[in-house]
């Protein structure tokens, strides 16, 4: 007996991966990826025929191919530029917003205890499970309407002349609309992530001699860190596609001072009867809503392989 063949006797026999032929959960999984695969390619490729023709609903005989000459006339559309100025400024104030005071509310509602603080909590939260129509039109019927809104009631009340907000300030109105229904959404995230915060380090931090404002910027703050990224990411991606707020309060209004791409996108398809357009504005709707998530996974992604 050679060497060879003793070494080879010694060596454990390692099983022999039999090939893998059938494998029922393809055809257990393959109904919803079909499913899922019509609807979004369907209408995607759709959205993709319709932005490369005119088609007018007034006029629906004139399919008439223009390639992208949809897609020039809806960026160069004057209303293009100022629905994307309000878009970012909607999207970078309503998350401004939502960060800050929900991580100081929701700061305040863990260091402090006080009676009815579960009512509270809850009362904090419930504007998120109201419809953006409804809250939108209580916003402005009952607080900014410029006769019998409560402002205007405060206004007189101080002698002062009522303003007529969503006239006068639409993208500022629109702004305190969809931050109300989107700060306690941040609140919910950042409130459960406070209950997670090793409480002896805050109680080594004061033995230490750390004060509330160090153990809150050293501790609180990096701890939710994660959370934070979690509902940029998550309130972006609903807010570049707001739009029952503006409809039912402003219309766009006045001239190009509350529309966003969305709103712009709607103008264009179900006023202006602009399929075609309107098509060409929803894939660079697409587009940029792709970029904005995929830089915000991205940034989320890091965070997370961070060392806390």
């Amino acid at each position: 007996m050679t060497i060879s063949s003793v070494s080879a006797a010694l060596e454990p026999s390692l099983p022999t991966r039999k090939p893998r032929r059938f494998d029922p959960s393809w055809f257990l999984v393959s109904p919803s990826v079909a499913l899922l695969l019509l609807w979004m390619i369907v209408p995607l490729g759709m959205t993709l025929y319709f932005s490369l023709i005119r088609y007018n609903l007034l006029y629906p005989g004139e399919n008439e191919f223009v390639g992208l000459e949809n897609f020039t006339y809806f960026l160069t559309d004057t209303g293009f530029l100022p629905g994307a100025t309000n878009t970012l400024l909607l999207v970078g104030s309503v998350l401004l917003i939502s960060v800050v005071l929900g991580v100081l509310i929701s700061a305040l509602l863990e260091a402090t205890d006080f009676m009815g603080r579960g009512i509270v909590r809850v009362l904090l939260i419930s504007p998120f499970f109201i419809m953006p129509t409804v809250g939108a039109l209580v916003w402005k019927n009952l607080i900014f309407h410029p006769v019998s809104g409560v402002l205007a009631a405060v206004w007189k009340l101080f002698g002062a002349q009522p303003v007529d907000w969503l006239a006068h300030y639409p993208l500022l109105s629109i702004i305190i609309i969809v931050s109300w229904q989107w700060l306690p959404f941040a609140i919910l995230i950042l409130m459960t992530a406070m209950q997670s915060l090793d409480q002896e380090q805050k109680e080594a931090a004061r033995l230490d001699g750390a004060g509330p404002i160090a153990i809150f910027w050293h501790l609180t703050l990096p701890h939710l860190a994660r959370p934070i990224a979690v509902v940029v990411m998550i309130e972006t991606i609903f807010l570049l596609s707001v739009f029952a707020e503006i409809f039912t309060t402003t219309n766009g209004g006045p001239g190009y001072a509350s529309t966003n791409l969305a709103y712009l996108i709607y103008n264009q398809a179900l006023v202006q009867f602009d399929v075609g357009m309107a098509s060409a504005g929803g894939l660079i709707a697409v587009v940029i809503a792709n970029i904005a998530a995929i830089l915000l996974v991205r940034m989320l992604g890091k965070n997370l392989t961070d060392k806390p």
